[in-house]
């Protein structure tokens, strides 16, 4: 087992509360030193309340699953003696009803593109495999309750 710390604060400075006019902006600070500017999303709550600039959860839980899937990829792609030289994803989650007023992300699609080289280049049901074990393997994608699915891409350099 393992523990994971990350601590979120948010203060009201001089801004008015009650009334919902205050930044929804805040920190996230990691146990290894780094510090990432948070906020709502302009979706969830509009502007000036919300900064458009900094990672707001939703798009923090996309790239949790995105980060982790690829992770294991690499892992794994090694393990195989596969080459990978980069490895891209453009990952999408989408906020949809799930019913009782409530909202949730409900499909997150993951779109890695990976670039192979060496000798040993994997044929397309490796990457498939690879993917599939890697999914499979993926903390964050079995901690959540959305569907992830994965659509790659893959060439060789």
């Amino acid at each position: 087992m393992s523990s994971h710390l990350c601590t979120v604060e948010w203060q009201r400075a001089a801004q008015p509360f009650t009334d919902q006019k205050y930044s929804r902006a805040h920190e996230w600070r990691f146990d290894g030193g780094a510090v990432v500017r948070g906020s709502s999303s302009p979706h969830s709550v509009s502007l000036p309340w919300s900064d458009p600039a900094a990672v707001d959860p939703e798009e923090a839980l996309v790239a949790a699953v995105s980060s982790c899937h690829m992770l294991w990829f690499l892992g794994l792609a090694a393990k195989e003696g596969f080459v990978v030289d980069r490895y891209t994803d453009t990952a999408e989650g989408t906020m949809a009803g799930i019913g009782g007023g409530r909202k949730a992300i409900t499909t997150i699609v993951l779109r890695p593109q990976v670039v192979f080289s060496g000798a040993r280049l994997p044929a397309g049901e490796d990457v498939d495999r690879l993917h599939h074990a890697a999914h499979e393997a993926c903390y964050i994608a079995n901690s959540v309750r959305s569907e992830v699915r994965i659509v790659g891409g893959w060439h060789a350099a």
